[in-house]
């Protein structure tokens, strides 16, 4: 009997289990386990090293339906996100993603829908590592700007963490009106519109909290 598994990463304090449960059943998924790895880097950890990752890989067989909230909490590196989908592909895994209701399986044998899978996949990990490397670089221009004047006020903290961020930006980038994105994050609508003016300032000021 095929199951349906959420696998989720939270890596850092801004990151909520319940909260990537939340929105995987308020997509509609009826979810038969969650599985998840705590304080684990999606850059430099492979999901088949990581301790729960690890039990995915045993438990997943042909027809099971693997849940992720995005590609992103398979990993950040481009080439260990693409390998591990397509290597549950050939398991005859389904991946699903919460975010943009993507479908990723390995049963179709035409030559173009392969072509456009194979390219959406190769896409949407590019963009978790350039995702990664944008946050890393917030972080050091967070701490740089800091150093030497513990003082120094940060701002504001932000009404959202970093998941409700990389939702906001994808949904954008998907073309998502604001009054559409503020309803599915719960946030404001002059937020959305912050983030959408400055991605980078919001993700600095993520750092600037995170680091504290």
């Amino acid at each position: 009997m095929s199951q349906t598994i959420l696998y989720a990463r939270v890596s850092t304090t801004d990151q909520n289990l319940e909260h990537q449960k939340a929105q995987a059943v308020a997509a509609g998924f009826h979810l038969d386990e969650v599985i998840a790895d705590h304080g684990v880097s999606g850059v430099s950890t492979k999901l088949a090293e990581r301790p729960e990752g690890k039990r995915l890989y045993d438990k997943l067989r042909r027809g099971d339906v693997l849940i992720v909230r995005w590609v992103d909490r398979l990993g950040r590196n481009y080439q260990d996100v693409t390998d591990a989908i397509r290597d549950f592909m050939r398991r005859g895994v389904v991946i699903r993603t919460v975010i943009n209701n993507m479908t990723f399986d390995g049963a179709t044998t035409d030559p173009m829908q392969e072509a456009v899978r194979d390219a959406l996949i190769a896409f949407m990990a590019a963009t978790a590592q350039a995702q990664a490397e944008a946050t890393k670089e917030a972080q050091k221009a967070g701490i740089e700007a800091n150093k030497g004047d513990p003082r120094k006020y940060r701002g504001k903290k932000p009404s959202y963490d970093r998941e409700t961020l990389e939702q906001v930006q994808s949904m954008l980038g998907e073309g998502a009106g604001t009054s559409a994105v503020s309803k599915a994050t719960g946030l404001t609508r002059q937020t959305v519109l912050r983030i959408k003016a400055d991605p980078a300032a919001a993700r600095a000021a993520l750092a600037r909290w995170a680091e504290r």
